[in-house]
C-alpha cells in the first residue's frame, strides 16, 4: 500500500515556474514507477511525465518536453515535477500516481493515486 501527498500547486504568471513534490508513505516505495497526471476542467485527465522506479528512465508528453522535468529521491521517498515556462493551458489539477509493475503513460495502469494540487497559470 503506497499513499502520496502532492504539495507545491498555486498561482503563477505565465514564464513562471513552480516545483511540485510528491510524499509517499511505505516502505516500497522504491519499487513503484511514478506518473505526475492533469485535469483540468471540462476535459480528461493526461499524461504529463514518468519515472522509472530507479529513477533511471523517464517520460513526458509532447507538450512539456523541455519545459518539465520529473525527479525520485527513493531515500526520501518523493518524487517532483520541475514545472517552467509555464503557460496558461497547463492550467490544471496535478496528481501524483504510483504503478506497482508498469513503467507507462496510461492512467488506468497506475494502482495509487494522490488527491491533486491546483495550478493555476494566468496570461
Amino acid at each position: 500500500q503506497v499513499q502520496l501527498v502532492e504539495s507545491g500547486g498555486g498561482l503563477v504568471q505565465a514564464g513562471g515556474s513552480l516545483r511540485l513534490s510528491c510524499a509517499a508513505s511505505g516502505r516500497t516505495f522504491s519499487r513503484h514507477a511514478m506518473g505526475w497526471f492533469r485535469q483540468a476542467p471540462g476535459k480528461e485527465r493526461e499524461f504529463v511525465a514518468a519515472i522509472s522506479w530507479s529513477g533511471g528512465s523517464t517520460l513526458s508528453a509532447d507538450s512539456v518536453k523541455g519545459r518539465f522535468t520529473i525527479s525520485r529521491d527513493n531515500a526520501k521517498n518523493t518524487v517532483s515535477l520541475q514545472m517552467n515556462s509555464l503557460k496558461p493551458e497547463d492550467t490544471a489539477v496535478y496528481y501524483c500516481a504510483a504503478s506497482e509493475n508498469r513503467f507507462t503513460t496510461t492512467p488506468a495502469l497506475y494502482d495509487y493515486w494522490g488527491q491533486g494540487t491546483q495550478v493555476t497559470v494566468s496570461s
